[in-house]
């Protein structure tokens, strides 16, 4: 297959995070596998305009602001006319509708949607920009095959109008071979992490204000991550008198990820919408615990009481507490790390990318 593939961001992005990791552990295993694969995508100041990233040919286009505008445009001078047999788009932020594109085939793979949960997380202008660019999608895609990553993202679509056989949930991998558990690497003192876009929607403000509430003076909270939210979270954690007891890490390496995974006694997790939740499953690899909303998308990636605890979202007392069972006990934290590593090892990029082949093939060949 000749495959082009369309996302507002690669993995190379520095605004790259688990939606392009999603895409980019698929599309380089379809390059092993013999297809022609390309991506088109947004830049960001000072990027190279052509790349290549394992086999995938990568054409960035614009930036984040204004890719939305110029990707059609390119499409119809640069790349329609290599006639690829499908045009793949990954909708992580607002559709680009490319089913007027003129492409033999579309298929859309949809990580989540914000729908009226935007309201409750984005500013009124930005969440009425993102519902309004949403309400199309039933009408434009109407007889486009999707691709949800959860069983809560494919009933989303559903509810919103898609017929259901045109919806195949295919939920994503995780690199077991690179996330794995060191006990040796295991902070001393109770250790919680998130990991992630510091953005409002996502809800670190919470994990935070259930840190505040825990009553182990010597536990830590660290924050990977950047993003336009860090002032606030950072006022936030002076107005709390946290002091140094909440880090700001910033964007960290994998090399940095991999070290705060294992070190963590739990990953936490406060957003009220999540497509899977991949850092619950990078970190369920490495045997740690995830403590997390009880959200779409984000209650498939952990299991409660087993892997990790999910709370009612937005109730900060069972989020502290919740916390406070970890930071009492190392003992459940081994339990449940052991038991998060098992579950972790059934989610594989191989299998995921197999799936998504077969869909393709079947899509793009309906009489074959």
């Amino acid at each position: 297959m000749r495959i082009c593939a369309v996302n507002w961001q690669d993995l190379d992005n520095p605004l790259g995070g688990g939606a392009e990791t999603h895409l980019h552990e698929i599309l380089e295993r379809l390059v092993a596998m013999g297809h022609e694969v390309v991506l088109l995508c947004g830049g960001w100041p000072g990027c190279s305009p052509r790349g290549l990233r394992n086999g995938v040919e990568i054409h960035r286009v614009g930036t984040r602001t204004s890719f939305a505008v110029l990707a059609h445009r390119y499409w119809e001078r640069e790349l329609k006319v290599r006639a690829f047999d499908v045009l793949y788009e990954d909708i992580n932020k607002t559709p680009l509708y490319t089913p007027r594109w003129g492409a033999r085939q579309v298929v859309a793979v949809v990580p989540h949607l914000f729908g009226g949960a935007a309201f409750q997380e984005l500013s009124p202008l930005l969440a009425t920009a993102v519902w309004l660019a949403e309400r199309p999608i039933p009408w434009f895609y109407r007889t486009v095959p999707f691709q949800a990553i959860s069983q809560s993202t494919a009933d989303d679509l559903v509810a919103r109008g898609l017929r259901p056989e045109l919806v195949t949930v295919i939920q994503p991998g995780v690199s077991t071979d690179y996330y794995t558990p060191d006990q040796s690497r295991r902070a001393k003192v109770p250790t919680f992490a998130y990991l992630g876009r510091l953005k409002k929607y996502k809800g670190v403000d919470l994990v935070i204000r259930a840190f505040a509430q825990m009553t182990r003076p010597d536990a830590i909270l660290e924050i990977a991550g950047a993003g336009d939210y860090r002032p606030q979270l950072e006022g936030l954690v002076r107005s709390l008198d946290l002091g140094q007891r909440v880090r700001f890490l910033g964007f960290v390496s994998e090399a940095e990820k991999l070290d705060l995974l294992r070190r963590s006694w739990a990953v936490a997790l406060a957003s009220p919408k999540e497509g899977w939740g991949l850092t619950n499953v990078e970190a369920e690899a490495c045997g740690t615990p995830v403590v997390a909303s009880d959200s779409p998308g984000i209650r498939e990636s952990v299991r409660h009481g087993e892997t990790g605890v999910l709370v009612r979202h937005g109730d900060v007392a069972a989020f502290a507490a919740a916390l406070g069972r970890m930071a009492a006990s190392p003992t459940l934290v081994e339990e449940m790390g052991v038991r998060a590593r098992a579950f972790a090892e059934t989610f594989t990029w191989d299998r995921c990318a197999r799936e998504t082949e077969a869909h393709l093939l079947r899509v793009s060949n309906p009489g074959v």
